[in-house]
């Protein structure tokens, strides 16, 4: 992919792989691409300078940190696992793919890359998703109310 578009690796965060990941990626001459930033506090602008999220987890919850750069108008390229597809919708503001299919999730950002009609849809739609499906004041009131059903049962 790096030689259709030239691009930065960008690794936020701390985990059991990194040193893993740090090690190969050495190993691999490939240091002047991809960057390990480990925890930050700026997020915001992080996802801000940014053109696309990639989470190819094996196990995810819900997705917060895809939700963030989502709100950030980032599309995102994630696997399939837990709440990720439920937040990510394939096709419209980014792109599910198997868990370990990273050849596919290449394939999806190198499309999203190289097509700015479509990038700049997907970036408007992640945007407007959680906007409309998950922002605090829809959310909010939902959980209130379904407490209040419990409650009243």
């Amino acid at each position: 992919m790096q030689k259709e578009v030239p691009s930065k690796l960008l690794l936020v965060g701390d985990g059991p792989d990194r040193s893993e990941c740090e090690r190969l990626v050495r190993e691999l001459n490939l240091t002047e691409s991809v960057k390990f930033l480990g925890k930050q506090e700026g997020l915001v602008e992080i996802l801000s300078s940014s053109d696309i999220f990639l989470i190819p987890s094996q196990s995810e919850s819900f997705g917060l940190a895809a939700l963030e750069a989502m709100s950030c108008g980032l599309p995102v390229v994630s696997s399939s696992v837990g709440g990720l597809p439920e937040l990510v919708k394939h096709n419209e503001c980014g792109f599910i793919a198997e868990i370990g299919d990273v050849e596919r999730m290449a394939k999806y950002t190198l499309d999203l890359l190289t097509n700015e009609k479509k990038y700049d849809i997907f970036s408007q739609n992640a945007r407007q998703r959680t906007l409309t499906h998950f922002d605090k004041s829809i959310v909010v009131p939902m959980y209130e109310d379904h407490y209040k059903q419990i409650l009243n049962s």
